[in-house]
This record gives C-alpha cells, structure tokens and sequence, in this order.
C-alpha cells in the first residue's frame, strides 16, 4: 500500500504519534520540497486518510519534524526545523487533531537540518536541541512557559572535516555496556574508523563514540575475544591488509586497537571457535584468493595467520557446523570464480582443503543462505547468482559433500543480488526470498520440504532491491519481507498473509541520495517489536527505524 505525498514533496522527516487522541498511531512527515507537514491519520488496520496538509512559510524546506507536548494540555504538537528561513515552527495541536501556528523562532544565520525534543533539564516540559547543517553546533531551546521557548543557547560539538567519507560498509550489534540494551557498531570505511552507537533500550541511542582502526576498513564481527563477559570488536582493514582488535571494557568504550597481518585486501570477517578450546577465532575473506584464520589464546591476543586458498576474489565468509561433527567450518563466496568455498574444520586446528562448489560460468554470486530446506537435519546452502539470472540450492549430505546444485531461474536480466529464507506459509518448510536487482521485483520460491522449490512468485518493489530481510515486523505470527531499494532510495515493506503470499509493497522514504544498500532486523529496545537498521551507501550514514505500533 502506498501514501502519496504530492509532487515534488522532497519528503525529508517522518515521526509516528497519535495526534487526534482515538488512540491510533498517525503519520507526520516533512515535506521539503512543497513548503509543508503532511499528517496522514491512523484507521488502525494499518491503513490510513490521504494527508493532511499543514503549510509552513515560503521557501521554508522543512527537513525534519518532532512530537511532543509542548504546552501541557495533554495533545501532540509539531516543532520543526526550516532549513532555508533560518527558523523552527511550533504547531500546537488540539483535540481534534487540527493545529493552530504558535511561534517560529530564529535560530540566527545558520540552516537548521535537524531537531529533536525531550526534557532536558528535568523540569517536566519538553525542550529542543536543533542541529544544522555545515556547522559544530548544537543549540538547545529550553521552554519555560507552555508552548514557549528560551532564547537558544549553543553547544560546540566535534569538528566536521569534510575530506572524510565514512561509507558505512558493514553493520553488528551487541551489548557493549552489559545493560541488557543492544548498541550498534558501524565500519567507516572513508575515515578509517568505527562508530559505536549505545542504545538506551528505548530505541534512541548515543552520540557516536568513534575509535581507530587501519586503512579502509570493509567489515566488522563481534565476539569476546578476552573471555571477560565483556563483548570486543574486529575489523577487516582491506587497504592496511590486516584486521584490528578493539577490547571492550564493559562500559561501551573500547581499548585502542591491537592489529593482526592478513592477506592481501582482505573483505569479510566472521568469528568462532575452531579448535573448540573455549576461545574465540578469528577468519577473513581475502580478496587474493584465500582466507586467513587467526587463533585465539583467550586473553584477547591471536597468533599468527594460517591462510587456506578458495576461490578467485572472495568477498564474503561465514562460519557454521556443516558437517555435524561439532567442529565448525568455513564457506566463502568467490566473486571471479562464481563458485563458494567449503573448508571442514579438522580437530588439529587446521582445515581441510576447500571443496568447490561450482555455480556455473559467468554466475557471479552476489549472496548466499544457509538452512536446512529438505529437513533432513544437513546444512544445505543457497546462492544468488547475479550474472546467471538464478538461484543455486546445494544440498548438503552431512558428511562435508554437497549434491549439484539445483538451479531456479529468477528471470531474464533479473540480476538477484540479495537472498534470505523463512517459511513463509506456515508448512515447517523454509521458503527463499530473492531479491532481483535488475528486473526491480522479489521473487519468492515456497519450499517442499524435501529440497525442491516451487517456481517463483513475483512481487514488484521500488527500483534496484538490493537486499532482503525477513521478520515478523506486525506482530501476527507471520513473516514478512523487508527491501532495501538502492536507486530510489527507499525500503519496501512486504506483508505476509501466512499462506505464502504476500501484500502490495509500501514504501518508507528515505533522504534523496541515501542509496540504501544493506538492511538488518532487530528487536533494539526489548519491546517485542521489530526495528531496522538501514546502511546508506549514498549519504554514508546509518539509519534506526524504531516500531511503534
């Protein structure tokens, strides 16, 4: 389902409340381009009213809009900041869901870019602290009567330099602090660093805290390396080559990094324990043709590599037990080659030869799943094969041997790119999800519970799904589907019936230019419901979706 927004709305912020007290949750967005906030209200069925339009002042470009109770009579209200007048506008809301236009105040000659409220001087009103664009500063809006405001006062924040470029490139999540919240680390790739983010356990989190690492870092895993209880980070440095260990301390903050050789542009990081010593290993995906496996002492030090070769430039790695004799192993998936890599853990800390798994000339994996699908209690491996226009199911016997692949065509020019599984229609058989770059739909293949897949069933998207996800995101015990849409810069949200099909798409808009690459599903403030968080290629920044409803 779809919600127009008018042409050339340029939509910029969104935010979620019930603003005509019937206890439904409503729609707010700020319309950059047409001058306005659209408030879309909420039926309750997950449909809603076409938006109403509350303008703002000529050439005003709001970027961002913020609900709160500004003057305590117990209704939403509106604060917003306008990036060409200089201003924030407060729309005091009434029972009813009308607003009436209260004050903008100026906020001098910089370009408010973003806003946000809450009380920040505990005196039990809400406050606003505004952002801006091409500026360190902050300022904060202190109210001290209702519905009014202070004259703003200015906080210096850390120094912008603009030759950097933190294309967020990779994405974990873990309990930093050990409060039970989860925290986000993020690679930036450009500023040759890491972001840790802390969660507050309602969905919001911290400023960034950035630490170190070497050259272009291209991937990040989280383990405790140190068998402290507390949780540490590794990161593949592609251009270093080599990978860097940042200690946890417990509190969300993080030792300067220890660095480890690898080989040569390495991609991909993945850890486990190898030699089932209670100690935690590490191994990366290197781009000339091997993987690099690095052992643990358990005291958050590795010895050196022992590299394995695989295919022709890998780019991704993971770890599981594949062929059930509790030791884990490795597969990788080689980009020049079109094939992934199978290396069994051995008990004397080494690995087998990899074993080929061949997915056809000219099929460039992009991705690859990992599941039972004929529920024989074997790992079995999907793969999307970009350049081939299919999928590969590798069935796997238990015993490090997989059969030949079956293949699935996607269609012509299909281009999938993205893959992940769930069961779709409540069967107990896991079902595939493929996300098909090139022919702008996801193609969903119902299992049979013995290792063959019906034809797919096609779902048109946005343009360009570049990645897939797969969750429960309205609570009705049925999974639904999550695209991150690369050329129009959105996600597209697929809702499951139970019976193996699935609802019109509906788009969340994301800023012009984002590009969105990689999406991950997870509960971030212990609520039962589903968040997201969203890698931007474009604008080189990570983005927290939090459910409300």
């Amino acid at each position: 389902m779809t919600y127009t927004s008018g042409g050339a709305s340029r939509l910029r912020g969104v935010a979620l409340a019930d603003m005509n007290n019937d206890t439904e949750t409503d729609i707010i967005v700020a319309n950059y381009g047409t001058n306005n906030i659209g408030v879309l209200l909420g039926y309750g069925n997950g449909t809603f009213t076409s938006q109403i339009i509350l303008y703002t002042a000529p050439n005003s470009h709001p970027l961002a809009v913020s609900i709160a109770d500004f003057n305590g009579d117990n209704y939403s209200d509106i604060a917003m900041p306008n990036y060409l007048t200089k201003t924030v506008d407060i729309l005091l809301g009434t029972e009813k869901g009308a607003f009436i236009p209260q004050v903008n105040y100026g906020i001098g000659s910089l370009q408010a870019f973003v806003l946000v409220s809450g009380d920040f001087n505990n005196d039990g009103r809400s406050d606003i602290v505004v952002g801006y664009d091409s500026r360190d500063t902050l300022s904060v809006l202190s109210s001290y009567n209702p519905g009014s405001f202070q004259n703003q006062m200015k906080y210096s924040t850390g120094s912008r330099k603009r030759s950097d470029s933190p294309k967020s490139r990779s994405v974990a999540v873990g309990d930093f602090n050990n409060d039970t919240r989860l925290d986000i680390v993020v690679v930036n790739s450009g500023s040759n660093n890491v972001s840790v983010l802390l969660g507050y356990g309602n969905g919001s989190f911290q400023n960034q805290m950035t630490y170190s690492t070497g050259s272009y870092p291209q991937s990040v895993a989280v383990g405790d390396f140190n068998n402290d209880t507390r949780l540490d980070i590794v990161v593949a440095n592609s251009n270093s080559p080599d990978v860097s260990v940042l200690l946890g301390y417990g509190n969300g903050s993080f030792q300067n990094q220890m660095t480890y050789s690898t080989g040569n542009w390495p991609q991909s990081v993945a850890v486990g324990d190898f030699n089932n010593d209670t100690r935690l290993d590490i191994v990366v995906s290197n781009y000339i043709s091997n993987v690099s496996v690095l052992l643990g002492y358990g005291n958050g030090s590795f010895q050196n590599q022992m590299t394995y070769s695989t295919g022709s430039y890998p780019r991704s790695v993971a770890v599981g037990d594949f062929n059930n004799d509790t030791r884990l192993d490795i597969v990788v998936a080689n980009d020049d080659t079109n094939d992934v890599s199978i290396l069994l853990g051995y008990a004397n800390e080494v690995f087998v030869s990899q074993t080929i798994l061949t997915s056809g000339n000219g099929s460039q994996p992009r991705s690859f799943v990992v599941n039972d699908f004929n529920n024989d209690g074997c790992m079995d491996i999907g793969v999307a094969n970009s350049g081939t226009d299919n999928i590969g199911i590798f069935l796997g016997y238990g015993n490090f041997s997989f059969a030949s692949p079956t293949i699935y065509p996607t269609g012509p020019n299909s281009s999938p790119y993205g893959v992940a599984a769930g069961d779709f229609n409540n069967d107990t058989y896991i079902d595939i999800v493929v996300a098909n770059y090139g022919s702008n739909n996801i193609g969903i293949f119902l299992g049979m519970g013995n290792g063959s897949f019906a034809n797919q069933t096609t779902y048109s998207t946005d343009s360009s799904p570049y990645s897939a996800a797969v969750g429960d995101f309205d609570n009705d015990c049925i999974l639904d589907i999550i695209i991150s849409n690369y050329e129009n810069n959105n996600l597209g949200v697929l809702r499951g019936y139970g019976n193996g099909a699935f609802g019109s798409i509906v788009l969340i808009q994301l800023k012009y230019g984002t590009h969105p690459f990689s999406v991950l599903v997870d509960d971030l403030n212990n609520d039962g419901k589903l968040d997201l968080i969203v890698a931007n290629n474009g604008t080189d920044n990570l983005q927290v979706f939090v459910q409300t409803c």
